[in-house]
């Protein structure tokens, strides 16, 4: 029987919230090992054996230890490749280079503005920070112009990379839940006919609701 991969950090971040769709999306059996960030487990001496950076998640699969939520999605999907959803990362060469562009798009173009909002919209309030309005403003222009490339694309195709979905659409997920979810700036998505279909569809994706309902749990999971 195959030993469970262990990822560490809670279920609320983001990143932790990627890797956790992903191994849902595969079917892979795993122990989520919750890190509390407001006691700084993340800067203890034996976390950062595994993330030398402080941050979450970690990952780690027998004798190995990964971070970066995208490239731990990366490996998970390629070691399970033929397991579940064998679309997740492609089957040939031209279908991985696509999910990867459009992955990068979200690491390099989606994630900054949208990651400024989730924190100053939905984290700042709860920590009692005051909230950066220029920075706002700023992440909502920057994110608009995003989606409107997104609207095109989404357009011609079902999902970011093609007709089936991938990484390229599960590495949006989390920061586009908190925003449809946890803010008033959900119109970003539902203004556009083709960007809001395409979060109807994704963000009912049976990995993606187990996801959310661990998020409302109060305890860590093993699946």
């Amino acid at each position: 029987m195959a030993t469970a991969v262990k990822i560490y950090g809670p279920p609320m971040s983001t990143a932790v919230s990627r890797v956790l769709a992903c191994l849902l999306e595969k079917e892979v059996q795993f122990q989520l090992i919750n890190i509390n960030l407001s006691k700084g487990q993340h800067k203890k001496p034996d976390f950062l054996k595994l993330q030398p950076f402080g941050q979450v998640p970690a990952f780690q699969d027998e004798g190995i230890s990964l971070f970066e939520s995208r490239a731990i999605c990366r490996y998970i999907s390629e070691k399970y490749a033929n397991q579940a959803n064998t679309s997740l990362f492609g089957t040939s060469p031209l279908e991985k280079a696509s999910i990867d562009q459009w992955l990068e798009a979200e690491g390099q173009s989606f994630n900054p503005p949208s990651s400024d909002l989730v924190f100053q919209l939905v984290f700042a309030p709860r920590m009692k920070m005051k909230q950066d309005e220029g920075l706002i403003k700023k992440s909502v222009d920057r994110l608009a112009k995003v989606l409107d490339v997104y609207e095109r694309r989404l357009g011609e195709n079902r999902f970011l990379a093609g007709e089936e979905f991938t990484l390229a659409d599960l590495s949006h997920l989390p920061n586009t839940q908190y925003l449809m979810n946890g803010t008033d700036r959900g119109e970003l998505f539902t203004s556009r006919k083709n960007v809001g279909r395409w979060w109807d569809e994704i963000s009912s994706q049976p990995s993606w609701k187990k996801v959310v309902e661990m998020q409302n749990s109060p305890r860590p999971a093993s699946v």
